[in-house]
C-alpha cells in the first residue's frame, strides 16, 4: 500500500509539471500569435529568425495543448484514482510514443526518399516565390545564413526565380568563400560554380549525423521518460479496485 501511494505521489507531481509546463507553452503561444511584435521587442533578433523559420506560434500552441491535456489526465486520473483518466493518459503517450518510432525510422530508412518528395515541394516554390513573396525569402535566407549552404540542392534551384531575373545574380549565400566564411559578391553563375556550396537539406542531414551521440541522447531521454510515465499509469490502473 505504501508503494501504491508513493508511485501515485511521484505521477500526480510528475503530470502536475507536465501539465504547469503546457499551460505554459499554450499561453506564450497565444501571446505570440496574438502579439507576436511584443514578442520580438522582449526576445531580441533571435526570435524573429526563428519565427520566420517556422510558425512559432502556432507550434507552441499545438506542444502546449498535447501536454496540457497529457498533464491534466495523469495529474486527475492519479489523484482521482480514476481508471478511465489513466487509461487515457497512457494510449495517448502510447501514441506519440509510437508516432516517434516511425518518425525515427523514416528518417533513417527512408532519407532518400524524403529528400526527392521534399525536391518535387520545395524547389519549384523556391523558383516560384523566392525574391517575389518576402517571408518565404527571408526564411530561406535565415536558413541558408544560419546553415551556410545555398538552396536546398544547390544554387540551380534559384534560376528563373523572382530574385534571378531581376538582381541577374544567386543569392549571395550561394557565394560563401569555404575558406573564410566571406561572401564573394555579386554571385554570378561562374563564381557559384566554383565555390559549390552545398545544398542546405545535405547540411542538415550533416548537421544532425554530427551531432548524432547528442540527438541520440535527447531522443533516448524522452523515450525513457515517455515509458516510465506509461508503465506508472499502468501500474496504478491494474491496483485500483
Amino acid at each position: 500500500m505504501k508503494c501504491f501511494s508513493f508511485i501515485k505521489t511521484i505521477m500526480i507531481i510528475f503530470n502536475l509539471l507536465i501539465f504547469l509546463c503546457g499551460a505554459a507553452l499554450l499561453a506564450v503561444g497565444i501571446w505570440v500569435s496574438v502579439d507576436g511584435s511584443s514578442f520580438l521587442k522582449i526576445f531580441g533578433p533571435l526570435s524573429s529568425s526563428a519565427m520566420q523559420f517556422v510558425n512559432v506560434g502556432y507550434f507552441l500552441i499545438a506542444a502546449g495543448a498535447v501536454l496540457f491535456v497529457l498533464g491534466f489526465l495523469g495529474c486527475y486520473g492519479a489523484h482521482r484514482e480514476s481508471k478511465c483518466a489513466l487509461l487515457t493518459f497512457f494510449f495517448i503517450l502510447l501514441l506519440i510514443f509510437i508516432a516517434e518510432i516511425a518518425a525515427a525510422v523514416v528518417a533513417l530508412v527512408y532519407t532518400t526518399l524524403a529528400e526527392n518528395f521534399l525536391k518535387v515541394l520545395v524547389v519549384p516554390a523556391i523558383k516560384k516565390d523566392y525574391g517575389s513573396q518576402s517571408d518565404f525569402t527571408q526564411v530561406w535566407n535565415s536558413t541558408m545564413e544560419g546553415l551556410k549552404c545555398c538552396g536546398f540542392n544547390n544554387y540551380t534551384d534559384f534560376n528563373d526565380s523572382p530574385y534571378y531575373m531581376q538582381q541577374n545574380a544567386y543569392p549571395p549565400f550561394c557565394c560563401i568563400n569555404k575558406a573564410n566564411g566571406t561572401v564573394e559578391g555579386p554571385c554570378t553563375e561562374q563564381k557559384a560554380q566554383e565555390l559549390d556550396v552545398e545544398g542546405c537539406f545535405k547540411q542538415l542531414l550533416y548537421d544532425i549525423r554530427t551531432n548524432a551521440a547528442a540527438v541520440g541522447g535527447v531522443a533516448a531521454g524522452i523515450a525513457a521518460l515517455e515509458l516510465a510515465a506509461m508503465i506508472v499509469s499502468m501500474y496504478l490502473y491494474c491496483n485500483l479496485e
